[in-house]
């Protein structure tokens, strides 16, 4: 599949999905760092390490989208 602004990448999903699936796996870890950082910024929110945290978690469960994005612009058309 092509599309008409000359952005091609057939094969290009198909190629990744291995390198997706474990850039998912990522993502889990990072919504239950998630969540347990969460869970500790409620009960002492003066610890500003575990907002650190949290934001390096949001960026793990974004991982498989920049996995993605990343793996399929390498790809020539």
């Amino acid at each position: 599949m092509c599309c008409g602004d000359g952005n091609c990448r057939p094969l290009g999903f198909l190629l990744d999905l291995p390198f997706a699936l474990l850039s998912l796996l990522l993502s889990i870890v990072g919504v239950i760092v998630w969540i347990v950082g969460l869970l500790l910024t409620c009960i002492c929110p003066c610890c500003l390490c575990v907002t650190v945290i949290v934001e390096i978690a949001i960026e793990l469960i974004k991982a498989p989208i920049h996995v993605m994005e990343w793996f399929t612009s390498k790809i020539p058309c």
